[in-house]
C-alpha cells in the first residue's frame, strides 16, 4: 500500500476539497482523483463523499484518516532520526486566545525549557475562529480557543466539520478589569448598568462561526458601554486600562502578577451571557508530544492559580 496516498487523503480532508487538495499537493485534479480511488479500492471502503459542504469523509473514512495521520506522524519521526541533535531540540507550536493566565502558564513553559538545547518554539495569539482555521490547516499543530456557553453548538460543529477534537480546560465567568483609578474602583459593590459611562475594551476579532461579524457586534451592541475601543493584541489593552482611568474590560481571572504590573483590579458584576469556555483544540487523532503535555500542564496550573480566589 503506496503510503504517499495516505498523504493525499489527509490533505483532502484537510481543504474538503480535491481542487483545492491538488494545487497544494502540486498536481492535476484527475491524478488525485484517481489516487484517492485506487486508495479506497485497496482499502475496500468509501473514504470520501460529496457534500453540500464539500468533500467529507464517511464513518469508515473518518477512522481511516485517525490512523492514516498516525502512520505519517510516525514516519516522520522516524525521518526525523538521521537528523543530527534531532533530540537535542525542542520544537513546539501553538496557538492560543488572548487570555492572561494562558498567556502567563505559556511564559511559565518557556521558562522550563532547557537552555543547552535547540529551541524552536512557535506562538500564536489569535482569535478562536484563526485558531481553528490555523490548526485544520496544520500550520500549528493545537490550540485553545474562547467562546461564550450560548455559542457552543457552533462551536463544536464546526470542530466536527474541521475533523479537529477538543476537550475542556475551564469553564468560567468575566469580571471587569479596570485601573484602581476608576471611578467604580473603590465601590463597595456595582451594578452591570454603573458602567454605562465607561469606555469598553472589547478584543474586534470576536467572530463566530457561521455568524457574520456584523451579527457578533450586533450582540455587544445590547451592553450597556457606549463607548468602545477594540484592539487585536493583549498589550495594548493593558496599556490602556492603566492610563485611561474611565476604561474596563470583561476578561476571566487576571494573575496577580499582571494586575500589580498595570495597577489593575478585577471586580464581580453580574452580566448576561457571562459564561465562557475554554477548550483545547486538537487534529483528530493526534499525539501529543512531551513538549505538548508539558505546555498543558503549565496551562491547568496557571487557571488553578486563579480560578479558586474569591472576587468582590
Amino acid at each position: 500500500m503506496n503510503t504517499l496516498h495516505y498523504k493525499y487523503a489527509v490533505e483532502v480532508d484537510r481543504t474538503r476539497s480535491i481542487t483545492q487538495a491538488a494545487e497544494n499537493l502540486f498536481m492535476a485534479q484527475p491524478n488525485l482523483s484517481k489516487a484517492i480511488k485506487e486508495l479506497e479500492d485497496t482499502l475496500g471502503i468509501i473514504i470520501f463523499k460529496r457534500t453540500s459542504r464539500g468533500v467529507v469523509p464517511t464513518a469508515k473514512g473518518s477512522e481511516f484518516l485517525v490512523h492514516a495521520r498516525n502512520i505519517l506522524s510516525e514516519l516522520d519521526k522516524m525521518e526525523s532520526l538521521s537528523t543530527p541533535k534531532a533530540h537535542d531540540r525542542q520544537c513546539f507550536s501553538v496557538s492560543i486566545p488572548r487570555v492572561s493566565y494562558i498567556a502567563s502558564g505559556f511564559t511559565d513553559f518557556v521558562a522550563a525549557l532547557d537552555p543547552a538545547k535547540e529551541i524552536d518554539v512557535d506562538i500564536q495569539e489569535t482569535s478562536s475562529l484563526d485558531t481553528i482555521t490555523s490548526i485544520a490547516e496544520n500550520s500549528f499543530n493545537f490550540g485553545v480557543i474562547r467562546f461564550q456557553i450560548k455559542h457552543e453548538n457552533y462551536y463544536l460543529d464546526y470542530l466536527d466539520y474541521k475533523n479537529l477534537s477538543s476537550d475542556l480546560i475551564w469553564e468560567s465567568e468575566y469580571l471587569a478589569l479596570m485601573s484602581e483609578n476608576h471611578p467604580l474602583a473603590k465601590a463597595e459593590t456595582f451594578e452591570y448598568s454603573d458602567l454605562f459611562d465607561s469606555i469598553e475594551i472589547v478584543h474586534g476579532d470576536t467572530v463566530v462561526p457561521y455568524l457574520q461579524t456584523k451579527e457578533s457586534r450586533r450582540e455587544e451592541d445590547g451592553r450597556p458601554a457606549r463607548k468602545k475601543i477594540y484592539v487585536y493584541e493583549r498589550c495594548s489593552q493593558f496599556d490602556m486600562l492603566a492610563n485611561v482611568p474611565t476604561a474596563f474590560m470583561w476578561v476571566s481571572p487576571v494573575p496577580e502578577a499582571m494586575l500589580r504590573r498595570y495597577g489593575l483590579i478585577q471586580r464581580a458584576c453580574c452580566m448576561p451571557g457571562n459564561r465562557f469556555k475554554d477548550l483545547l483544540v486538537y487534529p483528530k487523532g493526534y499525539c501529543f508530544s512531551e513538549l505538548d503535555k508539558k505546555f498543558i500542564d503549565k496551562i491547568y496550573a496557571a487557571k488553578n492559580e486563579v480560578a479558586f480566589k474569591k472576587y468582590f
